[in-house]
């Protein structure tokens, strides 16, 4: 019997595709390949749950283990990851949304998209994809002896020493992902969960979308209240229990991430059904769960910014369905509101001699913005365009002390790649969502509804929304309806102003809506 040679009859049967170079690069590039189809069709915009973010992580793994075998060289390092980023950048040119569209640098939003999108994606699968192929190229040249691995103890030393860091970042980061997302129970005097109370994490499917919602009371008999977030694509999951504590009392606060928004960001696509239509519609099926889970014939619904549109617009197809309407940060026309501010701004640079900003907006022109990042760069001089003011102390130590962060991500709420999603979420909705709410005007659409309705006016909001605002309440005709100023608050009314809030719903709103209160 002759024996096996391992430089030219491998015992793992590699032999023949290492005599060929071009066999193991075909192999190379097809594994990739085809990893990153199966990537694009399972996850659109690239790992947007713990499990899709374990198996990107594995799969390109296994995917550069496979290729550096197959090429017996480091150069798969390079190739098989190539390969696989022109399928995902090739499958991203039909998906719409700020994380996936063309690579822009031009501004931080844009650099935080490329972040948040192409770079997250990157780490949870071309990482260990690199990984993979250094191991799978120092096997196949152990298997074919082209490596003895009798280098000297400094050598391998050097060698390994990034191969074995890299592992064990990619284990922690694995580690980290699976942590479970919680919310804090809602504790009595005595530092134990007060009987009868909620906070629970929980999804509901809406639509045919799962979409994740918190719920917390600290009695579950208690009236319903629904909160819209704003944005669109704003995630608030974390904010009722920072800030609601006191209201936690007498309601039972719901929080939704919307589809598409923070824990809800995996549930996007596809996009062509993420319409404000359905968002309405997806309201309205919330409620309806909410009805049946807490046995309430009504519930209280409550928009913030953005949300108050979608709140307005499902109140008027069933107004049967609610005890009141409540606005914070009311909006009317966005594209009303858009032209005023666009015009503002445009004053305000001349005025300051700012010509770059007035070079900026005659670029972008005048609103609908077709740029999605105008918007946000409008955003940054919303202190120049109003009355200057601090919110009030108490609200900025509560957000400060709970460590939810500027965005509100940061808090326990999310894991690790659902923090990442809610910054995703809302850069992409917000692009999907903006173009579909140019034509509303509540002005000419919703001037009657039939329950009663509260503003929460803030006194320094920008005069763009509130006058609007104002002019939409002062023609309203509802049941009842009454418009409250909050002090010391800006465009978060609620928020900002949440102890007022409290009180309303307390004093005001609880008594003359609620039957049997």
């Amino acid at each position: 019997m002759t024996p096996t040679n391992s430089k030219t009859n491998s015992p793992h049967q590699l032999a023949a595709i290492w005599r060929d170079r071009r066999i193991g690069i075909a192999i190379a590039v097809f594994v990739a390949v085809l990893f990153g189809i199966l990537v694009a069709l399972a996850m659109p915009r690239g790992p947007a749950t713990n499990a899709g973010a374990l198996f990107a992580m594995f799969g390109g793994l296994v995917a550069g283990l496979i290729a550096g075998l197959a090429m017996r060289s480091r150069w798969a390092m390079l190739l098989a990851p190539v390969a696989y980023w022109i399928v995902v950048e090739i499958a991203w040119l039909g998906v719409p949304g700020m994380t996936v569209d063309g690579v822009r640098v031009d501004n931080m939003y844009a650099i935080m998209a490329l972040i948040l999108g192409r770079g997250f994606h990157a780490l949870l699968v071309l990482v260990p994809m690199i990984l993979g192929a250094s191991l799978g190229a120092y096997a196949a040249r152990r298997l074919s002896g082209q490596e003895n691995g009798k280098a000297g103890a400094l050598v391998t030393i050097a060698r390994w020493a990034p191969t074995a860091l890299v592992s064990v970042l990619l284990i922690a980061l694995a580690v980290v992902i699976v942590l479970p997302a919680t919310t804090p129970a809602i504790l009595g005097a005595d530092g134990k969960p007060v009987p009868g109370s909620i906070a629970e994490l929980t999804t509901v499917k809406l639509g045919g979308h799962d979409q994740a919602i918190s719920i917390r009371g600290q009695d579950t008999s208690k009236p319903v209240l629904l909160y819209l977030a704003g944005g669109p694509g704003q995630s608030d999951l974390a904010m009722p229990r920072v800030l609601y504590g006191d209201l936690e009392k007498d309601f039972v606060v719901v929080c939704w991430d919307q589809r598409g928004t923070g824990k809800s960001y995996s549930s996007l696509d596809p996009a062509s059904t993420l319409t404000f239509e359905q968002a309405v519609s997806d309201t309205i099926e919330l409620t309806n769960y909410l009805r049946e889970r807490f046995r309430e014939d009504k519930i209280y619904l409550m928009g913030e910014s953005y949300g108050t549109v979608l709140g307005v617009k499902a109140v008027q197809q069933r107004p049967d369905l609610y005890n009141a309407y409540i606005g914070s940060g009311q909006m009317v026309s966005i594209r009303e509101t858009d032209r005023r501010l666009y015009y503002d701004l445009l004053d305000y640079a001349n005025r300051t001699g700012d010509e770059q900003l007035s070079a900026t907006m005659k670029a972008y022109g005048e609103p609908p913005y077709k740029d999605p990042y105008a918007g946000a760069i409008v955003a940054t001089y919303y202190d120049k365009l109003g009355t200057p003011y601090t919110p009030p102390a108490k609200y900025t130590e509560l957000k400060q002390a709970s460590g939810i962060g500027p965005l509100n991500n940061l808090a326990g709420e999310y894991t690790l790649v659902e923090k990442v999603g809610t910054v995703r979420g809302l850069m992409d909705v917000y692009s999907i969502m903006y173009p579909q709410l140019q034509e509303i005007d509540l002005r000419k659409d919703a001037n009657r509804l039939y329950v009663p309705v509260y503003i929460l006016d803030a006194e320094y909001e920008l005069p763009q929304r509130r006058d609007l605002a104002t002019e939409w309440y002062n023609q309203l005709d509802a049941p009842q309806k009454r418009i409250i100023t909050i002090h010391n608050a800006g465009h978060g009314a609620a928020m900002e102003g949440f102890e007022e809030f409290t009180r309303v719903m307390n004093e005001t709103v609880l008594p003359e809506t609620y039957p049997g209160r």
